[in-house]
């Protein structure tokens, strides 16, 4: 058999069942000139926080904007400090500085999520929110991070990687007081170029996320604080009702294409398998395994027409763009000894057992030498 190339993601699967609805959805747009913020962004929000099981969804243009627009709103910014991972993509920490409060990192356990015992060590009496970062596909132990600071902290969710993700039966988007979401092309649920959103339980973080995202009203030329340009265009959310309605189903096959890579791998020397945390239905946005040696095994696997990844070769302090944190390396051993070992397989739905087969078998050659 002729062996062909794996990509990292290919998202082609999922448009060819889109394809028709997508096109009807943008004909109705274009016949009605409805641009911004037309009646399928409402539509949208509606079935998104009714999917995520809460009462408020603001759509908005992208992941960063709602990270910050959620902070925001939930009252954060100068004179406060934020607690995030210091294994996140750099937009968790950018968003809390956009916002104009302090960074404060804490450490991961080895399941690549927060560790709360480590959020305890760093509250201060400045400490006013915590965003626990469900990475790679499951949710942080939200439950054990509201237990570690004190009341009146926020409790925030960036669950870019973990749309449609449970722990304990609760969906992320509805385990803390206020939530953010990218739905970037490649993500779980993602648009045709960058979105985002807010989701609340709290009313009042919901009406101002509401007024922040447009330019400080929602209501025509009244503008009631300073605000932002950052609303979620009716493009965007036709394709997002579109695809809503398959990602149950889609996130089924990350599931089953994840199982079947722990069948594959299980006993191959050398790689560690990520783990499902007890409480926790992970939706594997990225399949991430550990290996030593990791950059020559990317290299060779890419060589052979393997798309292998790493998300993310840094933690947040050892970025140039950090370097104002003041931390060395050594400040956060998890986080740093995952980044020189972490290493994502291709991962979406659609991915076949000859592709997942075809991984397994470069992946164990690569390793045996």
């Amino acid at each position: 058999m002729t062996q062909t190339n794996v990509p990292l993601v290919d998202l082609s699967h999922q448009q060819k069942q889109i394809n028709d609805v997508i096109r009807e959805g943008f004909d109705r747009v274009i016949a009605e000139s409805s641009f911004i913020m037309g009646p399928q962004v409402d539509e949208f929000e509606e079935a998104w926080a009714a999917y995520c099981g809460v009462p408020f969804a603001m759509g908005v243009g992208n992941g960063t904007d709602a990270i910050e627009i959620a902070l925001r709103a939930a009252g954060v910014g100068p004179g406060h400090e934020v607690i995030l991972p210091a294994n996140t993509f750099v937009a968790t920490a950018g968003a809390v500085e956009r916002a104009g409060a302090r960074i404060v990192l804490a450490d991961c356990d080895e399941d690549f999520l927060l560790n709360p015992a480590d959020v305890a060590q760093r509250v201060t009496s400045r400490t006013r929110a915590v965003i626990g970062v469900h990475l790679y596909g499951q949710t942080a132990p939200m439950e054990s991070l509201q237990a570690a600071v004190p009341d009146g902290v926020v409790i925030v969710e960036d669950l870019a990687q973990a749309q449609g993700a449970t722990r304990n039966g609760v969906r992320a988007g509805a385990l803390g007081h206020v939530a953010a979401t990218s739905f970037y092309p490649g993500k779980n649920l993602g648009a045709y170029g960058d979105a985002g959103a807010v989701m609340s339980t709290v009313e009042h973080f919901a009406d101002r996320a509401r007024r922040l995202r447009n330019h400080g009203g929602t209501v025509r030329y009244e503008h009631l604080e300073v605000g932002f340009n950052s609303r979620l265009d009716t493009l965007q959310a036709v394709v997002l009702n579109a695809k809503l309605a398959l990602l149950e189903q889609w996130n089924g096959q990350r599931r089953e294409a994840a199982a079947r890579y722990q069948q594959l791998l299980g006993g191959l020397d050398g790689i560690g398998l990520p783990r499902v945390v007890i409480g926790n239905e992970h939706v594997f946005h990225l399949y991430v395994v550990r290996v030593p040696v990791r950059d020559r095994v990317v290299r060779e696997l890419n060589a052979a027409g393997i798309g292998a990844g790493v998300h993310y070769p840094s933690p947040v302090h050892l970025l140039p763009a950090y370097a104002h944190l003041r931390h060395q390396r050594g400040a956060f051993p998890v986080a740093e000894l995952l980044a020189g070992e972490i290493m994502s397989l291709p991962m979406y739905p659609g991915i076949t057992i000859g592709q997942q087969e075809q991984v397994a078998a470069v992946l164990r050659k690569v390793l045996e030498r």
